[in-house]
């Protein structure tokens, strides 16, 4: 597999994301192709769930940047929000979870509807096993389209190893980023503790990354 033929999607530096640049491959790509396609979608409604770190605000950010809108965090979703929403053909609601008041979500989504405006919600989980207390609001669930990024594959853990790596100016071997990929758990997660991890022992030892130090962060 020839995973320097990644495909990655470069942003300006003036860009408030946590990484420079998003990556391409079958775990995201079904997403990146909808959100493309916009507005030509058959629902209104968007989820698109995926675990902590899989890159869902990269997304949104992404389609955004491109067609334009606005976006609130879920759990801060005000009667403001609602007056905001106005100005907006796109709305982002982000890291949806059963804390958000549901009054205030049910609203927003017969605005969306009635409105005829777009809604993407994110979330760690599809948006229909959020059980929430009001019924309308499991209705209103039903009628999402669901997209969910899967787990990362090996082209998308080697690039997101190799990227990071670089970008805290770490040296490693990319035969070792082989050795890797056979160990690591398939979890975004796991993937950034781990390069935390080998950024926190690159900095103590003040050396390359070598094949014992990766043993010791898999915990081998």
């Amino acid at each position: 597999m020839k995973y320097e033929n990644q495909k990655i999607i470069k942003f300006d530096n003036d860009q408030n994301f946590e990484y420079e640049d998003f990556y391409i491959s079958k775990s995201n790509d079904h997403i990146f192709s909808l959100l493309e396609k916009w507005p030509k979608w058959s629902k209104n409604f968007l989820n698109i769930s995926g675990e902590a770190f899989s890159g869902k605000t990269h997304l949104v950010d992404i389609f955004l940047k491109k067609f334009k809108g606005i976006k609130i965090v879920a759990n801060h979703l005000s009667n403001r929000n609602l007056e905001d929403i106005k100005l907006y053909q796109n709305v982002i609601l982000e890291n949806l979870n059963k804390n958000v008041n549901e009054e205030l979500l049910y609203t927003l989504c017969n605005i969306i509807d009635q409105d005829n405006k777009y809604l993407i919600v994110t979330s760690r989980k599809p948006i229909v096993n959020i059980k929430f207390k009001l019924n309308d609001l499991n209705s209103r669930a039903k009628n999402f389209l669901l997209q969910k990024i899967e787990k990362p594959d090996d082209e998308m853990i080697y690039a997101l190893i190799l990227k990071n790596l670089s970008d805290r100016q770490i040296l490693i071997d990319k035969k070792l980023i082989s050795f890797i990929l056979k160990r690591i758990d398939r979890s975004y997660s796991k993937i950034y503790e781990f390069i935390y991890k080998i950024d926190e022992l690159s900095l103590k030892k003040k050396k390359s990354i070598d094949l014992r130090i990766i043993k010791e962060v898999l915990g081998e």
